[in-house]
């Protein structure tokens, strides 16, 4: 088949990726180079938010265009997925696309093996759900581990991490140049799912050395933080709220060092870590992705492909990472879980060095993928199309970003909650306990004072509760087409 003029597309996913982690953007505590690099010759968006700060329908919803409810992918642990409407990569390999897919997919539970799969439109597929040795086929990862005379098993239980030249994430980049340099002759598609900066907090040590815990930022995290965890103790969450000083890491999570230190046998335990022990690591994961990412982006410009490729870069949901002494992902709708990297890139066509704080969501990417291909966005699709932005700087015509937690997690209480974000307020109900939270994110950023019970903000409240309300039930879906009037 000879190449179209549709571009080629790289799409790069990392997994629990704070948006306030890349240097270009603000952050001076961190080294991304190559972010920093696609920020400059792209646009990068600041509010970007996910639609689950959960893996599955999180995922479900970027790669339909839709909200996770509206396909009825709203769980972690699915036995299989719903396959409803169809994916981005199946409406593109119709296309003439070639679509290949390196890492996690993560559209139903991996955890007994490779997942099952749909017609996703993936002809290529180098699976790793995770850099955990536990399959004992399709795990192309730990198969990439053994080529180079390597244990991936043995090398899990290194103290230092796996190192740099054996991990995961440089797995994914050679398979993502490979599959680049094999598909020059035609349109391609390729979805790289980074696993990192995901728990367990484990980078190799000589990444770890380049962000010492006392030259990272504290976490976001007042007494009064304690309080309000308290108040929502009923409401799922992966982890306990503690003071940053000291949390307990829960398993499976793996703390930095998998051991006490033998010489301090009154200090801390293997199961806590203090909260800039952990940024740093965390810190150290994203440094790793930022290399490798630049091995990508060589490779596109040495092979004469970049000027035809949109990129997009961004992650699934956030990390709490110490805010609110909360760690991991849970029934919560913090800026830092919720709220991800977004940035587009394409020479020519995509605004360059351009930073915008227009509120866009994941749902966004599909509908924009197929409208910078030359493509008409499905109808059903309920994110919007940002090409207008990207190519001539059109504000995004969105009064307000969507979130949602339905059962996502096997926890006990099984909890439904959503947020309804607009410029200024950012409204959380957790359906049927009668709690929820308000809170005014010009005043308050970083979300410690709640005002859900505040009488001064009660009107401010039952608005955004109309419009919460409003825009989840435009989001249900309508069912078939119709084919008569009645």
């Amino acid at each position: 088949m000879t190449k179209t003029n549709h571009p080629n597309i790289l799409w790069i996913c990392t997994d629990q990726q704070r948006f306030d982690t890349i240097s270009a953007l603000g952050n001076q505590h961190i080294s991304t180079p190559n972010l920093d690099r696609l920020c400059a010759q792209g646009t990068a968006f600041t509010r970007a938010y996910c639609q689950a700060p959960i893996c599955t329908p999180s995922r479900s919803s970027f790669l339909s265009g839709m909200y996770p409810s509206t396909i009825g992918a709203s769980r972690n642990g699915n036995a299989y997925f719903a396959d409803r409407f169809p994916l981005l990569p199946k409406i593109l390999a119709d296309e003439g696309y070639r679509c290949g897919n390196v890492g996690k997919l993560h559209l139903a539970s991996a955890s007994n093996g490779v997942e099952p799969r749909v017609d996703d439109g993936y002809s290529e597929f180098y699976y790793s759900h995770a850099p955990r040795d536990d399959w004992e086929i399709g795990h192309d990862y730990a198969d990439w581990v053994n080529e180079k005379g390597q244990n991936l098993g043995e090398l899990s239980m290194n103290i230092d991490g796996i190192p740099a030249e054996f991990h995961q994430s440089a797995w994914m980049a050679d398979r993502s140049i490979e599959f680049m340099s094999r598909n020059d002759a035609r349109p391609w598609f390729l979805s790289v799912n980074v696993y990192d900066p995901h728990p367990p907090f484990n980078p190799p040590k000589q990444y770890r050395d380049m962000f010492p815990p006392d030259s990272v930022p504290a976490p976001h995290f007042q007494p009064g933080d304690l309080e309000q965890q308290k108040y929502l103790e009923d409401i799922d969450f992966q982890s306990k709220a503690q003071s940053p000083d000291m949390l307990d890491i829960p398993n499976p999570v793996l703390p930095v060092d998998p051991a006490p230190d033998p010489d301090n046998p009154g200090g801390e335990t293997a199961g806590e870590r203090d909260a800039q022990t952990l940024i740093s690591a965390y810190y150290a994961m994203i440094r790793l992705i930022d290399d490798q990412l630049g091995r990508i982006l060589d490779a596109l410009e040495e092979s004469g492909q970049a000027g035809n490729t949109i990129i997009v870069f961004t992650s699934d949901h956030g990390e709490t990472l110490g805010d609110h002494g909360l760690i991991l992902k849970g029934c919560r709708f913090y800026e830092g879980l919720v709220r991800v990297p977004m940035i587009w890139s394409w020479p020519g066509h995509i605004k360059a060095n351009e930073v915008r704080d227009d509120l866009v969501e994941l749902t966004d990417i599909a509908p924009t993928l197929m409208a910078l291909a030359g493509l008409d966005p499905l109808e059903r699709m309920q994110g919007l199309s940002l090409q207008p932005t990207l190519e001539h700087g059109a504000v995004v015509a969105r009064s307000g970003v969507r979130s949602e937690f339905y059962d996502a997690l096997d926890l006990p209480h099984h909890n439904r909650a959503t947020m309804w974000r607009t410029d200024q307020y950012k409204l959380v109900v957790y359906h049927g306990t009668g709690k929820g939270e308000l809170f005014d994110l010009d005043a308050d950023p970083w979300e410690h004072d709640n005002l859900w019970l505040d009488p001064a903000h009660a009107g401010i409240k039952n608005a955004l509760l109309a419009e919460s309300y409003d825009h989840t039930v435009a989001s249900i879906d309508p069912g078939p087409p119709r084919s008569g009037s009645y």
